[in-house]
This record gives C-alpha cells, sequence and structure tokens, in this order.
C-alpha cells in the first residue's frame, strides 16, 4: 500500500533531523513503521494473504536493520525514536 503524499509529508516533518532531511534513519523508520502498521491492519481482514505477510516481513527485517545501526551510531537518538514509535527495544 502506497503512502499518500500528504500522510507522508507529515511523518517526515515529525521525524526529520534538519529542514532538508528526507532520508535520515528517523525518518525511514518512521516510513516503514507507517507501512508496516498499514500491513498489519490488512492482515486482520485478509488472514490468508501469505505473499504480502512475506513482504511484511522484509520491511520488519528492513527496519530492525535502521534501528540497529542508529543503536550503533547515536543511542541517545535510537532511544527517542523508540518511544516516539512506541516499539520495543
Amino acid at each position: 500500500m502506497e503512502l499518500l503524499q500528504e500522510k507522508k509529508r507529515k511523518i517526515i516533518d515529525a521525524f526529520k533531523i534538519h529542514s532538508r532531511d528526507t532520508g535520515s534513519a528517523e525518518v525511514q523508520i518512521a516510513l516503514l513503521t507507517e507501512r508496516i502498521n498499514n500491513l498489519t491492519e490488512h492482515f486482520k481482514r485478509h488472514k490468508k494473504d501469505f505473499s504480502s505477510r512475506r513482504g511484511l516481513l522484509v520491511l520488519v527485517g528492513r527496519r530492525r536493520k535502521f534501528l540497529n545501526y542508529l543503536k550503533n551510531k547515536d543511542i541517545k537518538r535510537y532511544e527517542e525514536i523508540v518511544n516516539k514509535l512506541h516499539l520495543k527495544k
């Protein structure tokens, strides 16, 4: 599912580090989290959609890699993003 441009812009504005930031780890983690949440809602209605479930697992893995990167680079930023998005550590 594609994020609507308006919704995507709001997420980027909420998590950006500087004025022209669109690709920092925080922004990408937030965008991936939104897509994961949308797919989770999709699976509540469509329990047997296994091909999309594989896509969900790919997204979760990608988000985990970004979180591990941020944790190794700057623990303070990692803890802020985890608390802001209500993720498990």
